[in-house]
């Protein structure tokens, strides 16, 4: 009978049997992950979400082009074409490229269970060495890139090739807190003040709306470049919708005639002057527009390195979490209870 207790409680989990054991061996068991970490999460739901709010995206930014090609044919007929064709490599260029690109970048699997935690593993320290890897070849092969400490390059490349599984992480992390971080800062602030001063120039809400896509798409991948990888599809999805919703403020803004508004609350100050009031309320309009624009990419692009950290942090935890022999033990209690049961049934009949 004690025989059976033993082999019994050799199939419960580590942290349900003996809390105490898992608390002095100071490693965090799956199930606690699973507990603190791991949400309920519609895989398919969230990668189908991800695609329809990409295609919106796209329809909207073939509707921006397609009016612009129109407008200009009105004027010529031969420009119209010229303008026609420039427009389906921009497209192409600034919407299907960064996607595609984007959406083939590894991803970490964070959002794990017991039964799917060990494949998960394998999985991020895979990724882990590709990263790794694109680091490496990036820095040793593109001059003057500047985006990685290169002595924190070279600790990673020794880790790597020596097999030192710590070693690679610890110079990643510093990496991630060190030199990626400040670039990625420098990448935002760029993105918005080019968002920003464009949308100020433009003064048309369907080239205002095609540039915000174009700028927070551009940015969205050279983040996960610089990185070398991409949010989860749930997190990604959640940062085109956020693409989508700026374009449509985008838009928004370039119909809306904030300037002229703002003159007219002016009342007699500028009443007799119609050119000053003009000029007022073009630079409100540009600075209003611009201001927001640049402000909305600023929210896309720490959205982004925010899901990005969160990821690499969560993998990093995953890694050292004791995964246990689930699978294992399973197949071991049923073994069990089958050969229990097969026990009895002669005993059965024997009698």
């Amino acid at each position: 009978m004690s025989k059976k207790k033993q082999k019994t409680n050799a199939v419960l989990p580590a942290d349900a049997g003996n809390p105490a054991d898992s608390a002095q061996s100071g490693k965090m068991t799956i199930y606690e992950y699973e507990q603190k970490y791991t949400r309920r999460q519609n895989v398919r739901g969230a990668r189908l979400l991800l695609w329809m709010g990409s295609g919106l995206i796209g329809v909207i930014l073939f509707v921006c082009l397609f009016f612009l090609t129109m407008r200009v044919y009105e004027v010529n007929e031969y420009a119209g074409y010229a303008v026609g064709a420039a427009c389906i490599v921009v497209y192409i260029c600034i919407f299907i490229v960064p996607l595609v690109k984007v959406m083939r970048t590894g991803a970490f699997q964070t959002n794990v269970n017991a039964y799917t935690a060990k494949e998960a593993k394998r999985h991020n320290r895979k990724l882990r060495h590709e990263i790794a890897e694109k680091i490496i070849d990036l820095t040793g092969k593109v001059e003057g890139v500047g985006w990685y400490d290169s002595e924190t390059v070279g600790k990673l490349a020794i880790a790597l090739k020596v097999g030192d599984e710590e070693g690679l992480k610890d110079a990643l992390t510093r990496l991630y807190q060190g030199s990626v971080k400040k670039n990625a800062k420098e990448l935002i602030f760029r993105s918005s003040l080019k968002c920003a001063a464009y949308s100020a120039i433009s003064q048309t809400a369907k080239v205002d709306t095609a540039l915000v896509i174009f700028l927070n798409l551009q940015l969205i991948k050279d983040l996960v470049y610089l990185y070398g990888f991409r949010p989860s599809d749930a997190r990604l999805a959640r940062i085109v919708s956020r693409v989508l919703q700026n374009a449509l403020i985008a838009y928004g803004l370039g119909g809306m005639n904030i300037g002229h508004s703002v003159v007219q609350t002016m009342g007699s100050a500028v009443k007799g002057i119609p050119i000053l009031g003009n000029a007022i309320a073009a630079i409100v309009d540009s600075s209003v527009q611009g201001l927001a624009n640049g402000t909305l990419t600023t929210v896309i692009g720490y959205q982004t390195i925010r899901y990005l950290n969160t990821e690499y942090r969560l993998q990093n935890i995953l890694d050292g979490v004791d995964v246990g022999e689930t699978q294992e033990e399973l197949a071991e209690a049923c073994d069990e209870l089958e050969q229990e049961l097969k026990n009895k049934k002669r005993t059965k009949v024997t009698a």
